[in-house]
């Protein structure tokens, strides 16, 4: 696929990581639906029809079915049900830096017993041992890029019937990601989806459903939506969607063409152009491959000397933090080991 003119970024965007840069068809749906809210051109269910493509797109990305998909606004909140549903004193397992929206929500349950054990990711599947019940971990970690042994989570897992909860922020997009083994896979869209913040979708295994109580039911959980506007019957649907959040509707606006465009360029393809790229700055430090899109170096005066250059990058648990999409290029490579080679 041709992806000349989708995207427009100035030089020197390697923070994919922190937002995406939004590709063209997204920027005009969400400019659209702007310009028809500030005059009352339309009613709300043409936006909202956005929120279900993206759910659909979703539910191609990982291979699951659009039934078992939620929509949602953030990580933290989607995990709460499931944190909520674990028994007094179960034991959940994370990585030693995992981003807190997979953490704070299964640790304010402490005061019943529920215990999180933090381990360095190397060890983690080593550590999924009888007594766990839960593993959460993100697929790809945002502060230094290593790229979880899925595999292996899932089998070590699986011989002791633990869940298995993916944040796949960081990760859905440019790394191939399917939901066979897990129980929930959640994603944040405003980074490597390429989505406005407040998007989020997440997969919900039929077992974890059934366990999970929908405590942040509302009318748009309802079976039938639009007749769930008023009194107490209550309806919800029997799917994934009674879980969902009433979204916001221009998040998703934008949300939906972009995952679609994902789709047609094709994850595989993106994972390729972006590994090339991060490896190829990763040489330029003297660093050896990886296959994470996201590069994390420690090295003295990086942060001043790229924003000397102009060069947009984040600083993570006290790293620089680069990372390279689709939209990045090899001149943005260049530029950046350029800004860098004084510290070399």
């Amino acid at each position: 696929m041709d992806i000349e003119g989708l995207w427009d970024p100035e030089p020197g965007w390697l923070n994919t990581a922190s937002y995406g840069l939004p590709p063209k068809p997204a920027w005009e749906a969400l400019q659209a639906a702007l310009g028809d809210w500030r005059v009352g051109r339309t009613s709300w269910e043409p936006w909202d029809r956005s929120t279900t493509r993206s759910r659909e797109s979703f539910a191609r990305l990982v291979g699951a079915d659009a039934a078992d998909v939620f929509v949602g606004s953030t990580v933290s909140a989607a995990i709460v049900p499931i944190a909520a549903a674990l028994p007094d004193g179960a034991k959940v397992l994370t990585d030693d830096v995992e981003f807190t929206s997979n953490v704070f929500p299964w640790q304010v349950h402490a005061d019943r017993g529920v215990e999180l054990i933090a381990v360095p990711g190397a060890d983690l599947a080593a550590a999924i041992k009888p007594g766990i019940d839960v593993v959460a971990v993100s697929a790809v970690q945002s502060s230094t890029g290593a790229v979880l042994d899925l595999p292996a989570v899932i089998a070590a897992s699986k011989g002791i019937d633990a869940l298995v909860v993916i944040d796949a922020s960081q990760a859905l997009g440019w790394l191939p990601l399917r939901i066979d083994g897990v129980d929930a896979l959640i994603a944040h869209s405003y980074k490597w989806l390429m989505a406005p913040r407040g998007a989020t979708l997440g997969y919900l295994s039929p077992r974890l459903q059934e366990r999970c109580r929908p405590s942040a039911a509302g009318w748009y959980a309802a079976r039938d939506v639009h007749g769930s506007y008023y009194g107490p019957v209550m309806d919800l649907d029997p799917g994934a969607r009674r879980f969902d959040q009433s979204p916001a509707w221009f998040s998703f606006v934008g949300a939906a063409p972009a995952l679609e465009l994902i789709e047609q360029i094709g994850v595989d393809t993106i994972n390729r152009h972006n590994l090339e790229l991060a490896n190829e700055f990763r040489a330029g430090l003297g660093l050896p491959p990886s296959n994470s899109a996201i590069v994390s170096t420690s090295l003295p005066g990086a942060q001043e000397a790229f924003a000397a250059a102009g060069i947009r990058a984040a600083v993570r648990d006290g790293k620089l933090r680069a990372s390279f999409h689709i939209y990045s290029t090899h001149d943005d490579v260049q530029h950046a080991l350029e800004a860098l080679k004084p510290l070399l």
